[in-house]
């Protein structure tokens, strides 16, 4: 547990998609379809989807949830949850498996719908390659992301596949703004660098507008959920970091500065004392 505030995906506040993360988002879809096909043995469509489609289900704890970190010619993270009924479903089309919802959850399915995701992604990467360029996609597990998305939708099968999926997608602010400046028009961009500046200037100076969450995090502690349904007010949560030590400073969602807290106008702020990521690559 942290102190940082929870992001409830699928929210009415939550962004929705839009053009610049549609042509992105689309490709993922298409690579699903085509490990799920190649899987199934039989085609496996998947659709687009701007809002929740009607049988889609509120966020749950049992809910699969996963963060694919993009690196490379975009940066920034996606994070995809899917229901525990449809991870039930993939998981046994993956293992070869007869589709029945009625079985017991066993910690292998989640750990088939995973190795599936990092299959989609390898495939992901390969596609978006020629209109992207190069990327490295790698697959976490774990709790809802920390930052606010840039933009959400979701995927889903279409009719007649051998089972059902819908999964809802929310894009960080920094790949969103990554896709943004890539689909801007070229008479838009900035003119090519001259020998005075970096060959990587021009890019920088597309995303200097946009706006990212700054956090300051002070510790964390893991608690059992029984513990956390007795807090109450006046109750007190231990933090795993001494009163003396530095504060984390997350630029969304990754740790890139430690300092100490000090006092502004009568605003919390940060003295900064170590740099940890150079902001040229968080």
């Amino acid at each position: 547990m942290t102190d940082e505030p929870s992001v409830t995906p699928a929210s009415p506040s939550a962004p929705s998609s839009d053009a610049d993360a549609r042509p992105y988002m689309q490709v993922w879809a298409e690579s699903m379809a085509q490990v799920l096909g190649q899987i199934a043995g039989s085609p496996f469509a998947m659709e687009y989807l701007a809002e929740a489609p009607p049988e889609s289900q509120p966020a749950q704890e049992t809910d699969l949830r996963v963060i694919i970190v993009a690196a490379g010619a975009l940066r920034g993270e996606m994070s995809l949850r899917i229901p525990r009924a449809e991870v039930l479903g993939v998981a046994q089309l993956f293992l070869g498996e007869t589709q029945d919802a009625a079985v017991e959850f066993k910690p292998d399915y989640q750990e088939a719908v995973e190795e599936l995701l990092r299959q989609v992604a390898g495939h992901a990467a390969t596609a978006l390659k020629p209109r992207w360029g190069e990327l490295q996609l790698r697959l976490e597990s774990g709790a809802p992301p920390s930052w606010s998305p840039g933009a959400s939708g979701w995927l889903a099968s279409g009719s007649g596949t051998k089972c059902r999926l819908v999964l809802e997608w929310q894009l960080s602010a920094a790949l969103h703004a990554a896709l943004v400046a890539a689909s801007r028009p070229p008479e838009s961009k900035p003119a090519e660098p001259d020998a005075d500046h970096g060959a990587g200037e021009g890019n920088l100076d597309l995303l200097m507008d946009v706006e990212l969450e700054v956090t300051l995090r002070f510790g964390e502690r893991s608690m059992l959920l029984r513990d956390v349904l007795q807090l109450g007010e006046g109750s007190v949560v231990e933090l795993d970091r001494e009163v003396e030590e530095p504060v984390d400073l997350l630029l969304d969602g990754k740790l890139i500065a430690r300092g100490e807290v000090v006092v502004v106008d009568g605003n919390y702020g940060l003295r900064i004392q170590e740099m940890v990521t150079p902001l040229a690559s968080a």
